[in-house]
């Protein structure tokens, strides 16, 4: 069975940081990307960056470049998105998704190109 957990989400103040992991288990972990997406009320989901599993390769959306890393660790299936310089319109439910090789590259931060999905973690940025 394919399970996406995702943790780490909270409330921060502006400017501050938080680090969300998603743990992956019931697939080759290998031959993915896996992509986190966010979602505010009201609004539709959004792709925020992902990692290619099969040769590491990384993609941002515009508005986090610069303060949001992605890693991966394959040896404990784990993707990890740090978040840094957080702002209020950060805030959302934070998903991460998995999806199966192959793909296209320039659709990786578009959620029909996933398979999988987590639960989804909140995260609340405020002034």
């Amino acid at each position: 069975e394919v399970q996406l957990v995702e943790s780490g989400g909270g409330l921060v103040q502006a400017g501050g940081s938080l680090r969300l992991s998603c743990a992956a288990s019931g697939f080759t972990f290998g031959d993915y990307a896996i992509g986190w997406f966010r979602q505010a009320p009201g609004k539709e989901r959004e792709g925020v960056s992902c990692i290619t599993n099969t040769d590491g390769s990384t993609f941002y959306e515009h508005s986090v470049k610069g303060r949001f890393t992605i890693s991966a660790d394959n040896a404990k299936n784990t993707v990890s998105l740090q978040m840094n310089n957080l702002k209020p319109e950060d805030t959302a439910v934070y998903y991460c998704a998995a999806s199966e090789y192959p793909w296209d590259y320039l659709d990786l931060l578009d959620t029909d190109e996933y398979n999988y999905w987590g639960q989804g973690t909140q995260v609340t940025v405020e002034l």
